[in-house]
């Protein structure tokens, strides 16, 4: 049996953890916000469910990141969770200086005034309720209070956009292991 002496460890190098994270996709989901000095949108492969009831989620809002300083005031946010189809909404909200809500782009406003995407997948509204500094970036928590009604959603099966290392990727049949 192999076995690591704790004390004897060096410290895992920012590469090194880059380079551990590219081999574990994710889900991918872009988050939208505006506090009121306009709405920002950012690309998120780090979301993840937290509980149930209330339903709870999380996600990390990068310092590199245009949209992160109006995710930190922002009371609300919405979630988008992005199927394969979607792929170009997904580059839009990640791409440096990108104009996120142009003419050109299908996004409107929620009654409660939260900026969305109506052709994403499934949407979640939801309100924050924690962020938590850590070393740069936040993490954010978020209680869901709205979803996309399910008439408005497909019935059939779309397919998810995953992300791993440091590209995009589909599931469906083909990867399905048996």
């Amino acid at each position: 049996m192999n076995t690591v002496d704790l004390d004897q460890r060096s410290a895992v190098s920012a590469d090194d953890f880059k380079f551990a994270f590219r081999h574990h996709p994710a889900g991918v989901a872009v988050v939208t916000a505006d506090a009121g000095d306009g709405p920002v949108a950012m690309t998120v492969s780090s979301l993840s469910s937290v509980a149930i009831a209330p339903p709870t989620l999380v996600f990390s809002a990068s310092p590199l990141s245009s949209a992160t300083p109006t995710i930190r005031k922002a009371e609300t946010v919405v979630v988008h969770l992005l199927a394969s189809d979607q792929l170009e909404l997904a580059k839009l909200a990640s791409t440096s200086g990108a104009d996120r809500f142009g003419d050109d782009v299908d996004w409107g406003r929620l009654p409660t005034g939260e900026p969305y995407y109506p052709g994403a997948t499934e949407w979640l509204r939801g309100r924050i309720i924690s962020r938590l500094d850590i070393n740069g970036s936040t993490l954010v928590v978020v209680e869901a209070v709205q979803a996309k009604p399910r008439d408005e959603v497909e019935q059939e099966e779309r397919l998810p956009l995953v992300y791993h290392n440091r590209t995009w990727h589909t599931l469906g049949e083909h990867s399905a292991l048996r």
